[in-house]
């Protein structure tokens, strides 16, 4: 190879790779530029949003109970007819629509200023992964790849996913920085365990995430006193879930985690003729959810959203025993659409395919440099978070809050690629210093 093919080579990498590094070599730099980016591009998408989208929707779930806690300062009313108070819905996210709603009312400016606040939540979460890829022993600079690629891939956001992965986010952040500590204490734990606490009353699939770090941490600590911290993190949690349990347990009588609607998201999933994806099933009109079916409606008021919650689980229940090898060809079906996409699609499968194969390369490229607690941020989430959504009905949207975990991967192998590094300069040297404590 001549020194001129080099040199054309190396200045087609520095023209790629330049940017990047201007970008990345300020923290403040890198967050303006890809919060920008993301924001500046999801509110000229946003212009297009015919004017009625805009408005808060009582057709839906969250959309009903916000109206109906602005309007009347009740949480209820989640369906087709008024059936009285519910558990559907996580409190903090309708709570915090309802008082917007309370200040700008319910039509037009009210929903025009959530979604602005919707938008700028999933810029300020992709702005947010040099930071954090810097924090857990990625270079800043795949931060700085995987969060503008998210970024720049724009789509029609939800209301509720774009709060959850922020959510998932800061607790992955929190547990990280516990990690790295020499040492913790025991009111730190309380303070953490009351996070994530209420942390859960904006997205509940969170607990499995939180359980699964407390697991990694009493397997990986040394710390003589783990078992009392983990203790007071989960009484932390205990304390922070209790008002709202008490409230449940008032209104219901009964005891359930935060939401009790698992019970129907599980028969919606699994029932005759269902499909993994739930606009499938609902397109064959395989099943009837009380939002849409006035008879299914009827019935939550007739025998209470709880009796209705019970007697749903029963029916999903009692078809996944009679029907073993159907449940588990849809169990295997909901896992390869919540990372692949929804493959009767195959153009939107295409994107969400990429962007997993790249994440697994950045995995193989990247994790194995990271320490245990590193890789533990990193995998549990993924490991965990998607399990609730493997036994119910694929809707794209739930796999937005791990999405940018697998940009940051993704992010790490293609600066792998085009920056010849995946670690941040000094990461190596400090681990070796630690080894040799």
């Amino acid at each position: 190879m001549s020194s001129e093919t080099l040199g054309d080579r190396d200045g087609s990498r520095a023209l790629l790779t330049g940017p990047v590094r201007w970008i990345a070599g300020s923290p403040v730099r890198a967050f303006l530029a890809i919060f920008l980016v993301g924001f500046v591009l999801r509110l000229w998408m946003f212009s297009f949003v015919p004017k009625d989208l805009v408005p808060p929707n009582p057709k839906w779930e969250t959309g009903a109970v916000a109206i109906s806690l602005a309007q009347t300062g009740r949480f209820a009313d989640p369906y087709l007819i008024p059936t009285g108070p519910t558990a559907h819905m996580q409190p903090l996210q309708v709570g915090a629509a309802s008082l917007l709603y309370r200040v700008l009312g319910v039509g037009y400016a009210g929903g025009l200023v959530r979604w602005i606040l919707v938008l700028a939540v999933c810029s300020l979460l992709w702005a947010s992964l040099p930071w954090l890829g810097g924090r857990l022993g990625i270079r800043r600079a795949a931060g700085v790849v995987g969060g503008m690629a998210g970024a720049l891939a724009v789509g029609f956001p939800s209301e509720v996913e774009p709060v959850s992965a922020l959510a998932l986010f800061a607790l992955v952040a929190l547990f990280a920085a516990r990690w790295r500590r020499s040492a913790t204490s025991l009111g730190r734990s309380l303070l953490l365990g009351l996070a994530a606490g209420v942390v859960f009353h904006l997205q509940p699939v969170l607990l499995p995430v939180v359980l699964g770090c407390v697991a990694f941490e009493l397997w990986w600590s040394r710390e003589p006193r783990k078992v009392g911290f983990a203790g007071m993190l989960l009484l932390g949690m205990l304390l922070a879930c209790l008002p709202w349990g008490w409230r449940n347990y008032q209104t219901f009588h009964e005891v359930f985690f935060i939401r009790g609607n698992l019970g129907l998201e599980l028969y919606v999933g699994n029932h005759p003729g269902a499909h993994a994806d739930i606009d499938l099933s609902s397109a064959r009109r395989s099943f009837r959810h009380p939002r849409t079916d006035l008879a299914e409606a009827e019935r939550v008021l007739e025998i209470g959203e709880a009796a209705y919650m019970r007697e749903k689980q029963h029916e999903a229940l009692a078809w996944i025993g009679d029907n073993p090898g159907e449940f588990l060809r849809l169990t295997a079906t909901r896992v390869l659409y919540f990372w692949l996409g929804p493959l009767h699609e195959p153009v939107r499968a295409f994107g969400y395919a990429v962007l997993f194969l790249l994440s697994v390369v950045g995995a193989w490229r990247v994790l194995p440099n990271l320490r245990a607690p590193e890789r533990a941020a990193l995998l549990i989430p993924l490991a965990t978070y998607p399990l609730v959504y493997y036994v119910v009905a694929y809707m794209p949207r739930y796999g937005e809050p791990v999405r940018w975990i697998l940009f940051l991967l993704a992010g790490g192998a293609v600066w792998g690629w085009i920056g010849g590094a995946s670690r941040s300069p000094g990461v190596s040297a400090g681990r070796a210093e630690a080894s040799s404590r």
